[in-house]
Order: C-alpha cells, then structure tokens, then sequence
C-alpha cells in the first residue's frame, strides 16, 4: 500500500517563512480547498491519504515533506533549517514511528526533507540555505549502511534542491539548470524546464503519473513531449508559501 501523510493548512500560514519571494497575501480559505484537491489527487493516484489536523501555531506545518525522509528501510528525522519548524517535528515523528525505525538529525546539523531526492539508490541531498553539511553527513551515516549512495549536491537561487529538479520518471528528472548542476545527479536522463517558468521543475511521480502544478503550462508540453504521463493540481496560494507538489505530503509504502 502506498500511504500519503499530509496534514491540514494552519491558519497561521500567512506568517510563514520566505526566503526568495516576497511576502504576499494568502487567502487561507482558497489554499485550504487546493490542499483538499490536492489530497483528493493523492487518493485518485492510488494513495491511502492519512490527514493529520492543521496545526493553527505552526504556520509552515502543512509542509510534511520537510520533517522526515522516508526509505524503504528506515526514516530519518529532520532537523528544519528554519528554527521557527522545529517544533513541527513531534506530531510527524509519533505517525512514523507507526510505520518504520527512525534516525534523527541533531544539532548543530540541518536539513529539511525537501532537500533530499531518493532516485533509486542514489539520494541526493541538496546543500541550500536550510541544510547545511552537518545535515549532509548525518544523512550519509543514516542511509549508507542500508547500501543508498548519499551525495551533496550545490543549489542556488532556490530553496530547495526540489525546488530545482524533480523526479518524473524511473531515471527521468525534471531541471532548471541555472539552480542546479546536472552534472551533480549523476548520468541521468533530463527534461529542462520551459525557461520561462523558472520554478516548474517540482513533480511528485507516483506510479506511472505526475502530480504537477497546472501552472506551468509550457513545462507540462515539454513533459507530454517527452511521454511523461501527468495529473495537474492548483497550488497557487500555497505556492506563495514556497511550495510545490512535493512538500504537501509524504509518499511511502507499507
């Protein structure tokens, strides 16, 4: 079974932390509706959707992604580059132990799980303004002995590596190459962003479909082009909040 954890929009999103776009307002009525759909997309692609209730005092909290990084052997538990998400880790810590052994992330190391790309046996983890490189080495002591092959991979421009490049096929990644280095993810198969949309290398691939912001629509015919099968989602209130498809949840199985 392939299980989606997501948890509700907190009120208080309107607070929530930006680092590369200004502050704008967010109708918080309008982004919950697109979390709904969003979930709903999740249950259409063959997820279980376990909701967790919104948190009101935590106002980045929706971003699920970013507090674990679930493998088929273990979890490992972040430690948010932001100081304000650290107290988000506890309500997602107590769901995953439900579901695998956990590692934790300690101090003074950071990284969010929206940094880290599982392709395979490959993980890589982007070095961005919220992880840092003790984060990259405890990730390293948490997944090589498991046989994953864990590298630091540069971003720029962004806030997080899946911010720049997304996973959209088996080997398959989606890219904006002036925030990343292809060079950096190994001998890959690419499809670069339209130019125009810096900000549409975000995809969540599940199965054999694309969960993709419907946006970008000039990315979304590169990916048709390409074969790549997709299901398009409206997350722009959220994504005034820096998000994409990826963050609003986190994907396993059981």
């Amino acid at each position: 079974m392939t299980v989606a954890l997501t948890r509700g929009v907190s009120p208080s999103i309107v607070r929530c932390e930006l680092t590369h776009l200004e502050r704008e307002p967010i109708d918080v009525g309008v982004a919950e509706e697109q979390h709904r759909l969003y979930e709903t997309a999740l249950s259409e692609l063959g997820c279980s959707v376990r909701a967790l209730p919104a948190e009101p005092d935590m106002p980045d909290s929706v971003f699920v992604e970013d507090i674990a990084v679930v493998v088929e052997e273990m979890a490992l538990v972040t430690r948010p580059g932001a100081p304000s998400r650290r107290a988000e880790t506890p309500g997602i810590e107590s769901v995953m132990r439900e579901y695998r052994s956990l590692e934790y992330v300690s101090g003074p190391g950071t990284i969010d799980g929206g940094d880290v790309l599982v392709v395979g046996r490959d993980i890589y983890v982007g070095l961005s303004g919220r992880t840092n490189e003790g984060g990259l080495e405890q990730a390293r002591a948490a997944f090589e002995p498991f046989g994953y092959r864990v590298t630091g991979v540069p971003v720029s421009g962004c806030l997080h590596l899946k911010s720049a490049v997304g996973l959209v096929g088996p080997h398959t990644l989606l890219i904006n190459g002036r925030w990343v280095d292809k060079g950096s993810l190994g001998d890959r198969e690419f499809i670069d962003i339209d130019p125009s949309e810096p900000g549409a290398a975000g995809g969540l691939l599940i199965g054999d479909t694309v969960l993709y912001p419907a946006r970008f629509v000039r990315t979304l015919d590169r990916l048709a082009a390409a074969g790549i099968r997709t299901r398009t989602v409206e997350l722009s209130e959220l994504a005034k909040a820096e998000a994409g498809v990826t963050c609003c949840s986190l994907v396993f199985t059981t």
